[in-house]
């Protein structure tokens, strides 16, 4: 299997498995925003998981991974698999006792931090103490996701991607039973959520190690914390956490500031992120966990030209699906809102002002996913350093941005910022990568990202005269207005791959032919 076929067959893997996810995380969102609106419980509730949930994306999922892969990568393929096998469980110790030390720290200190990161909370009676107890309640999933990450990086790294993917889908299920089942029993009712959070973790961690010993890598202690191979990733570790997170820092800080404006502000923002991060956690993510073994294994092998090629055509495939992505949510903002959150506590109001930050996020969509694909290469190269360069200038750009528009603009000027940040950090990114490893077939790039967003114009057109049949503003018909928009988006992905392979899109082209290849079987 060529490493081209390779990278499309794990992301059609990943991404199958992150879809069912994120459909069910649609219908937790769904449930939460019946069951609490947007208001001050939910304000506190999405608060208090942003702490131990930014902890994760920084230090677990994004650091983590980051410093991970590439050393495993290389020990596998350059000193065998005893030796990759030591290397995991020195790291799955060693991680265990840091992450216990942390989420003990995040426990005790919880009021210092929610008073960090959300000092309006004082303001509204109850807030702050609400916020502070479902963020003790929640920190422990800090420890569980933390180890889930390590295992995803070794089963990834072994070619297997399923379970990682699939797991996620526990969680979101955990806490859809967890709302409906647990609320009546306590004085808070979305404490509930915050159970139905820490039972998911430990679920989705007890998924792994299974198949992890089934592959040949059963977790076991290991104290040998003088391991030059453990080193050399505690040393990449640290700046990666900056060069990964910076877009999870930025929305850190947008909910900072939105804490400070009307109340339901951090609700809008939240459930914007949670619609816009479903094209991201369905292809993006998919994109890059498929890269970074593939780039990794390329960068130990000293094959500089495969490892651009491999670059070239994750950011070919992210293109080709994030344009029309982000075209076709700027066009059903308010449409999708209506559908998936409002009824109950959720009026149509507030579908309007989170369909707002909706848009303004979505407009950074294709940056943020470059991000994504374009980190991972200088990881590969073992450097984390040059990362952090691009990040700090981005959080800069965020801070500067939001002080800027939050005024006019209110939560939509949080997201807009968030966007224009991600814009400078992928342009910094790519002319940083060229510095250093030389062409990365820019041409190619250039035509692929006009291609699709050629083909998005029609795409775009079609759907908004669709969308705009229908009187989104009214309550009820749900059934009708969930067909017209689902026929809406299948002929808008009908329109784009149809004006794609007219343009000759070689992705598109492509795509066709691994769904032909897939209904042949």
């Amino acid at each position: 299997m060529s490493e081209k076929s390779g990278i499309l067959k794990a992301a059609g893997v990943l991404g199958s498995a992150t879809m069912l996810s994120r459909i069910l995380g649609m219908v937790r969102d769904m449930v939460v925003a019946r069951l609490f609106g947007a208001g001050m419980a939910t304000d506190a509730f999405f608060a208090a998981f942003q702490i131990p949930n930014l902890l994760r994306r920084f230090f677990a999922e994004g650091a983590l991974t980051s410093a991970f892969v590439p050393t495993f990568s290389e020990t596998l393929v350059q000193e065998g698999e005893e030796r990759a096998r030591e290397l995991a469980n020195l790291c799955f110790t060693l991680l265990t006792l840091v992450v216990a030390v942390v989420t003990l720290l995040g426990i005790v200190f919880s009021p210092l931090l929610v008073h960090l990161m959300f000092p309006g909370f004082t303001a509204v009676p109850g807030k702050f103490e609400l916020t502070v107890l479902l963020n003790r309640v929640m920190f422990p999933y800090l420890f569980f996701i933390s180890l889930v990450a390590l295992c995803m990086g070794i089963l990834n790294t072994l070619r297997h991607f399923f379970t990682p993917a699939i797991s996620t889908v526990f969680l979101n299920l955990s806490m859809i039973v967890c709302a409906l089942a647990l609320r009546p029993f306590y004085q808070y009712p979305i404490t509930a959520l915050a159970v139905g959070v820490l039972l998911g973790g430990l679920i989705q961690l007890v998924m792994q190690l299974p198949v992890l010993w089934k592959m040949g890598y059963p977790v076991r202690p290991r104290f040998d914390f003088r391991d030059p191979k453990l080193r050399r990733i505690a040393l990449l570790l640290a700046p990666a956490t900056l060069g990964v997170g910076v877009y999870y820092l930025n929305i850190t800080v947008g909910n900072i500031l939105a804490s400070l404006l009307p109340q339901g502000s951090v609700s809008y923002l939240y459930y914007a992120q949670r619609l816009f991060e479903f094209p991201q956690g369905v292809f993006t993510v998919s994109v890059a966990q498929a890269v970074l073994p593939a780039l990794s294994r390329q960068a130990a092998e000293g094959d500089l030209d495969a490892m651009k090629e491999t670059l070239n055509y994750g950011v070919r495939l992210t293109l080709f699906i994030t344009i029309p992505a982000l075209v076709g949510l700027t066009v059903c903002a308010e449409p999708l809102m209506v559908l998936l959150f409002m009824g109950g506590q959720f009026d149509h109001n507030m579908a309007v002002q989170a369909a707002r930050a909706l848009i303004y996020y979505s407009l950074g969509l294709s940056c943020v996913a470059l991000v994504r694909v374009v980190a991972p290469a200088f990881y590969a190269l073992q450097d984390t350093r040059t990362p952090v360069l691009a990040a700090f200038v981005a959080f800069l750009l965020n801070l500067g941005f939001s002080l800027a528009l939050m005024g006019p603009l209110q939560h939509g000027g949080l997201a807009l910022a968030s966007s224009l940040s991600a814009l400078g950090n992928m342009g910094l990114l790519f002319w940083l990568l060229r510095r250093r490893v030389g062409s990365l077939g820019g041409k190619r790039l250039l035509r692929t990202a006009l291609l699709a967003a050629c083909a998005s114009l029609p795409m775009g057109a079609l759907t908004w005269w669709l969308m705009g049949r229908a009187d989104w503003s009214q309550p009820g018909m749900k059934l009708l207005k969930s067909a017209h928009l689902a026929g809406g988006v299948a002929l808008a992905i009908a329109c784009y791959l149809l004006a794609a392979r007219l343009l000759r899109s070689e992705e598109a082209t492509e795509m066709i032919a691994l769904v032909r290849r897939k209904l042949a079987r």
